[in-house]
Formats: C-alpha cells, sequence, structure tokens
C-alpha cells in the first residue's frame, strides 16, 4: 500500500543551489567531508555514509542547445520496501508514516539490503552499518516537512499528502514517477522526459535473488522455526519430558 504522505521531486523546478544537500547534513549531524576536483559538478561524487541526499548534475540536449537537469538521489522509501524484507536483523524498519528507518545499532553489516534495493541506495559507514536516508522521522511526527524540502528555495522538493502532490504534478501535464512503480514510491518525481534521462530506471524491479530470499527462503525459515517449536510442544504433552534413571548399584551412571 503506497504511504499516505510523500515528497514530490521536480527537477524542472531545481537551480542546482544543493541547499537541500546542506540541510540534510545539518539536521541529521552528518560531518562535512574532503572532495577532490574529479572534472564534473557533483559534489560529492556519489552517496554514502555522511551523505544521505545529492544532486545529480544530467547534461540534457534541447531546441535550444545542451542544458542541464538536476535530480535529487535518495532513498526512494518503496511501499513495499524489499531492503527491510531481507534483513535479518531488523536494522531496517517501515515505519507507519511509510518512511524506511535504520537503526545502526542493529545492523550486522551483511548488507543484503544494498543488494535488494532496486535502485542501489544503501550506504555504510567505517564500521559497516548502514545509512540513508530515513525522511526525517523526528520532523514530519511533529507536523514539520523533512529538512530538504523545508529549505528547497524553489519548491523543487514538497511534502504533503500524496495523492495532492501527485494531482498537481498531473495537472502540470508532467509524468508521476513512483506513482505506481514497486506498489508506490514515498519518494515521487514529476518528470517531463522518460525517466532514464533523469537516471532513473524505467522499469525498477526487486534483484531476483532478493525476490527469492524474501518469498521463498525467508517463509521457509520461520515455518521450519514455528514447526519444530510446535513439534517440541506436542512431544512434552503427549510424551512428557525425558526421565533420566539413575542407576546407584554403578555409582549412578
Amino acid at each position: 500500500m503506497a504511504p499516505t504522505n510523500a515528497l514530490l521531486i521536480s527537477p524542472e523546478k531545481c537551480i542546482g543551489c544543493r541547499a537541500c544537500q546542506v540541510a540534510c547534513k545539518e539536521w541529521n549531524e552528518l560531518p562535512a567531508e574532503p572532495t577532490v576536483n574529479r572534472g564534473g559538478f557533483e559534489n560529492p561524487a556519489d552517496l554514502d555514509a555522511a551523505t544521505w541526499n545529492r544532486i545529480r548534475f544530467l547534461e540534457a540536449d534541447g531546441p535550444e542547445g545542451p542544458s542541464w537537469r538536476f535530480v535529487s538521489q535518495r532513498c526512494l522509501h518503496c511501499a513495499e520496501p524489499a531492503c527491510v524484507s531481507v534483513c535479518p536483523s531488523g536494522a531496517l524498519r517501515k515505519e507507519a508514516s511509510g518512511a524506511v528507518t535504520f537503526d545502526r545499532d542493529k545492523c550486522i553489516s551483511c548488507r543484503y539490503c544494498a543488494a535488494a534495493c532496486p535502485f542501489g541506495v544503501p550506504r555504510y559507514d567505517g564500521a559497516g552499518r548502514i545509512a540513508k536516508c530515513n525522511l526525517c522521522p523526528g520532523r514530519t511526527a511533529a507536523g514539520l516537512p523533512p529538512a530538504c524540502a523545508k529549505t528547497c528555495p524553489t519548491g523543487a522538493i514538497r511534502f504533503g499528502e500524496r495523492r495532492d502532490l501527485v494531482a498537481g504534478a498531473r495537472a502540470d501535464g508532467l509524468r508521476v514517477y513512483g506513482e505506481r512503480e514497486l506498489g508506490g514510491l514515498g519518494v515521487v518525481y514529476a518528470l517531463a522526459d522518460a525517466p532514464e534521462a533523469y537516471g532513473l530506471p524505467a522499469d525498477p524491479k526487486v534483484p531476483e535473488k532478493a525476490a527469492f530470499w524474501r518469498d521463498v527462503v525467508r517463509p521457509l525459515g520461520w515455518f521450519g522455526f514455528w514447526g519444530a517449536l510446535a513439534a517440541t510442544l506436542v512431544h512434552y504433552v503427549t510424551i512428557g519430558p525425558k526421565n533420566i534413571v539413575h542407576d546407584d548399584a554403578n555409582g549412578g551412571n
């Protein structure tokens, strides 16, 4: 089931100021990082444990010549998150609000979530613990928008009722990416072109290995656990606990 609230990202309104990147770091107390010039404008070059939201600079050809598209890259908070379903330690959780949050203290560094994510989002700190956008749960619980949406000067990132945001984007003649993809996303994009032009997969899918783990292996594991427990209880009720007979003539052995 798609979340009630969502972030709407409108690349056509983004001016590449990266205020949202700074706001994300400030609110979540993420450290600044030393960077190097790699011959491009993106800074940093990728998401990492201290960068949960990043503005991508994508070149586009238009009728008036080359132009830029600025696109926010982050966790998209799937309605049915594969990362949560494959996590064996409960480090990832789908909240009632629709956000996918994480608990570093529970992370065992298995990296199953990275293998399962259709968008390749999860990153890890130096200790191998997960880090990603959590949609600012402390702010949204208090009725405030996520830090990135609050600070965006052009309205390229907005937070609110999902159905209202989707309807508004459609009224503007834009395609809403994430409205139906993967059952609905908590972060949707208002696009004027094909998803690939914004660095988004046209038809995102959960990797087969992750789907097999989620749909087959994990349910069988729970079935085996409860089956063994049920068998133990039946044995105890019908036969009773094992009685140890002591042979006093042979020293109690």
